[in-house]
């Protein structure tokens, strides 16, 4: 099985674990570092606590061994997307409109490859963003990632 087509149904099987315990799935990765990684990223309102992610491992791990889906030695981490979380979702994109972030780009744009603005709207194709007062429409495709902008 290919690892588009396993993350595929992973997801489909920790969707409903996730929401049963009223959280909320951010993402779902299978990785290879030097050993494989599968992480579950899990967030609700205020944030999650280690007992959020202890009860999503123990019932997913239950599931992942009676499904037998991934069939190399790997390790669960389910755990917080983290404050920086990347935006991904048509949710986090709308979620965030009105505030700050940070878009990393392919290639530069007027020398930079990175933005800082004020989120405004966004389509399948297109980011509209605020920076400096100016309205900026970037192409998805140029869109490397997007991040909430964090002050500190």
């Amino acid at each position: 099985m290919d690892k588009k087509k396993l993350v595929a149904e992973l997801t489909e099987l920790v969707g409903p674990i996730v929401t049963e315990a009223g959280l909320e799935l951010v993402d779902v990765e299978y990785v290879k570092e030097r050993d494989w990684f599968l992480r579950i990223y899990i967030d609700k309102p205020g944030g999650i606590d280690i007992d959020d992610c202890s009860a999503v491992s123990s019932k997913l791990a239950k599931i992942l061994d009676e499904k037998d889906l991934i069939k190399e030695k790997y390790y669960l981490e389910v755990s917080s997307p983290g404050i920086d979380r990347p935006l991904k979702t048509d949710k986090d994109f709308v979620n965030n409109y009105g505030k700050k972030v940070d878009v990393q780009l392919f290639a530069a744009l007027a020398g930079s490859k990175q933005l800082t603005g004020i989120l405004q709207e966004h389509t399948a194709t297109s980011l509209i963003i605020i920076v400096d007062k100016k309205e900026i429409s970037l192409e998805r495709k140029a869109v490397a990632i997007v991040r909430p902008h964090i002050d500190f």
